[in-house]
C-alpha cells in the first residue's frame, strides 16, 4: 500500500527542503493564531475589524464556540508537518504534489490573521475577504488533488486528507461569514444590527436563510465525493450559527432553525452518498499502480 505513494528510485532526502518549508508554514500559522487569540498583544479576532467579525455581527456569524475547531485543525497541521520529515512523508509522490499547496494554505491562514489585526474595518474587512477567497481556492485545489490520488497509508489519509478536509469545510463557512461582515460594513450597518437588508430590500433574516441554503447546496455537492471531513466541518459551523441565532444579542430564531436544517441536509446527503449502492468515486491511479 505504501509503495503506491513512493516514487521508484526516489530519495527521501530530496524532499527535506520542502518538508522544512511545510514545517515553517505550520509554525507561522500557529504563531499568528496565538496573536489572533489576543496573545503577544494582538487583538482577539472577535474584537478585530471594529467587531464585524464577532459572533453577533451578522445573521450568519457562528457562535464563539465554533472556533474551537481550529484547535483540531492546527493539531492536524502540526502533525502533518512533522509527518513530512518521516521517510514515508518525504518520499511520497503524492505529497510532492500536495505539499506546496498545503504550505500555501498555512501561510494564507497566517496572512488572514495578520489582515484581521488592521485597526480600520475599511481596510481589514476587504483584505481578510480577499485572502479568504484565495485560501478557499487553494483548499479546493488541495481537495481535488486528494481525490485524484490515493493515500499511501492510513497515517497519510488521516493527516493529509482528514486535516485539509476539515480545513476546507470550515473555510467554506468562514468565507460566508467574512463576506456577510464585509457586506454589512459596505451597507453601513453596525455589527449586530438586524434592521436593513440587502439593496434589493430583503430583510436580514431572509438574506441569512438564502446564504444558508447556498452553504447547504455546497455541502451536498461535496457529499458526492463521499468525504466526511469537510462535511463534518460544514455541519459544525452551521450548528453553531443556529446556536448563535437562537439566542444572544442577535437572536433570529428563523435563521437559527434554517441553519439547523441546513446542517441536517449536509449530514444527510453525506450519509446518502456514503451508503448508496454503487461504485465509489474513482481515484486516479499513480504510475506505480498502472498495469505493466
Amino acid at each position: 500500500m505504501e509503495q503506491s505513494a513512493i516514487q521508484p528510485g526516489g530519495s527521501p532526502r530530496s524532499a527535506l527542503a520542502p518538508a522544512v518549508l511545510t514545517a515553517v508554514s505550520a509554525v507561522a500559522a500557529l504563531a499568528f493564531a496565538a496573536l489572533g487569540s489576543g496573545a503577544f498583544g494582538g487583538t482577539p479576532v472577535q474584537d478585530a475589524a471594529g467587531g464585524y467579525l464577532s459572533s453577533s455581527a451578522t445573521p450568519v456569524s457562528p457562535a464563539t464556540q465554533a472556533f474551537s475547531i481550529w484547535s483540531v485543525v492546527y493539531a492536524g497541521l502540526l502533525g502533518y508537518a512533522v509527518w513530512q520529515f518521516l521517510p514515508a512523508g518525504r518520499a511520497s509522490r503524492r505529497q510532492r504534489t500536495v505539499r506546496p499547496w498545503a504550505a500555501a494554505s498555512m501561510l494564507l491562514n497566517a496572512a488572514w490573521l495578520w489582515a484581521a489585526q488592521i485597526p480600520s474595518p475599511a481596510i481589514s474587512l476587504p483584505a481578510t475577504f480577499a485572502v479568504m477567497l484565495v485560501l478557499l481556492a487553494v483548499l479546493c485545489r488541495l481537495f481535488a488533488l486528494h481525490l485524484g490520488t490515493p493515500a499511501g497509508s492510513r497515517a497519510e489519509q488521516f493527516l493529509s486528507d482528514g486535516t485539509f478536509g476539515l480545513y476546507l469545510g470550515w473555510i467554506c463557512v468562514a468565507t460566508v461569514a467574512n463576506a456577510a461582515a464585509l457586506i454589512g460594513f459596505v451597507l453601513g450597518l453596525r455589527p449586530g444590527d438586524p434592521a436593513p437588508g440587502l439593496p434589493a430590500g430583503l430583510p436580514s433574516e431572509a438574506a441569512g436563510i438564502i446564504v444558508l441554503a447556498v452553504v447547504a447546496g455546497l455541502g451536498v455537492a461535496i457529499a458526492r465525493t463521499r468525504r466526511w471531513a469537510p462535511l463534518a466541518a460544514i455541519a459544525w459551523g452551521l450548528v453553531w450559527i443556529a446556536v448563535a441565532r437562537w439566542g444572544g444579542p442577535l437572536a433570529m430564531p428563523t435563521v437559527g432553525t434554517a441553519a439547523a436544517v441546513a446542517a441536517v441536509i449536509v449530514l444527510g446527503a453525506g450519509a446518502a452518498f456514503r451508503f448508496r449502492p454503487g461504485r465509489r468515486v474513482p481515484a486516479r491511479k499513480t504510475p506505480r499502480e498502472a498495469p505493466a
